[in-house]
């Protein structure tokens, strides 16, 4: 049985988790419409024929999101920020999403999947509230989206998520290149990565697979690894092993707060250390990849394709050097 052709709007088109989820839904024959602020973060999406990029930014501009809304069959909510203050995490986990449900149900487009993350419902020392403002304001965007009747959501709650592009594992490797010691705050927490490839082919077989209306899925890869493991595989991949000395707790707040005094976005935040607190493990109370008819790939059968030395754009230094 042929899959159906659908219109599909991607909100956070351009990112990381974006990009594949664009090339994945082309792939399966789908339409696709990409709001972005940045022209340059949405040239990679340049290529692909039926993919149309729009100007502007939907958190801003509302009647953006009302003119792009009629005429597609579903939306994607990929737009999400791992830092910030209480007012920007409640904007875009919590305001955004119900923003977005009220004008989906308005416009008649009535299927959403929205990706939220692991660790939404997490309990710490018997309290019922996630310890980060992230955890928390992703878990409210999950309760505003389900109190509007007649939405027909998914929920999609992923680990963290590693792939050529990522911002996770190639920061680690980048930093093992340059110093010669890595201070890790956090070392012992445990996370069940997850290949982008995978989270965009989920998202791909949700948009068609009717039976996954109204349900929550988790997302996560094949094995369990502490954070101080990930930081070793990334710099034995990349060829740059560095010894990891885990930080006890104030050393490791200390670490976060003075991140977050340097100028730009911190690489880590004290929220982001209240988020380490939870295992970013799946629960196994909710159905995941293999339910979706999907077998996750391990970090071993990925990563060297584009950390080890000589992967990636790497592969090009030969020819650079013919010139």
């Amino acid at each position: 049985m042929s899959t159906p052709s659908l219109r599909v709007l991607v909100l956070g088109g351009s990112g990381f988790v974006g990009r594949a989820l664009c090339e994945q839904l082309q792939r399966a024959g789908h339409r696709v419409s990409v709001p972005t602020r940045r022209d340059r973060q949405a040239m990679p999406l340049g290529p692909l024929p039926a993919l149309t990029v729009v100007r502007g930014d939907v958190l801003q501009d509302p009647a953006l999101l009302e003119r792009l809304l009629p005429g597609h069959d579903a939306v994607v909510n990929l737009i999400a920020v791992l830092q910030g203050n209480h007012e920007r995490f409640e904007a875009v986990h919590v305001a955004w999403p119900r923003r977005l449900a009220q004008a989906c149900l308005a416009a008649g487009v009535t299927r959403l999947v929205h990706v939220s993350a692991l660790g939404v419902d997490a309990k710490v020392d018997g309290d019922d509230s996630a310890p980060s403002r992230y955890l928390r304001s992703k878990g409210r965007g999950e309760a505003a989206l389900r109190a509007h009747a007649g939405l027909r959501l998914t929920v999609l709650r992923p680990s963290v998520i590693f792939g050529a592009q990522d911002r996770f594992l190639n920061l680690f490797a980048k930093l093992q290149a340059l110093f010669p010691v890595m201070p890790l705050a956090g070392a012992s927490a445990q996370l069940q990565p997850v290949w982008v490839g995978d989270v965009a082919e989920a998202i791909a077989r949700c948009l068609v697979w009717r039976e996954t209306e109204g349900q929550t899925y988790e997302l996560a890869g094949p094995e369990v690894h502490t954070l101080k493991a990930l930081v070793q595989l990334a710099g034995t991949v990349s060829g740059h092993p560095r010894p990891v000395l885990p930080l006890p707790g104030p050393l490791a707040f200390a670490q976060a707060l003075a991140m977050e005094c340097l100028p730009g976005e911190p690489l880590l935040s004290r929220d982001n250390l209240g988020s380490l607190k939870v295992a970013n493990v799946a629960t196994g109370r909710l159905p995941g990849l293999r339910e979706l008819g999907i077998t996750a790939h391990s970090l071993a059968a990925v990563v060297p394709s584009y950390l080890a030395p000589g992967q990636g754009v790497a592969r090009l230094d030969g020819l650079r050097g013919r010139r």
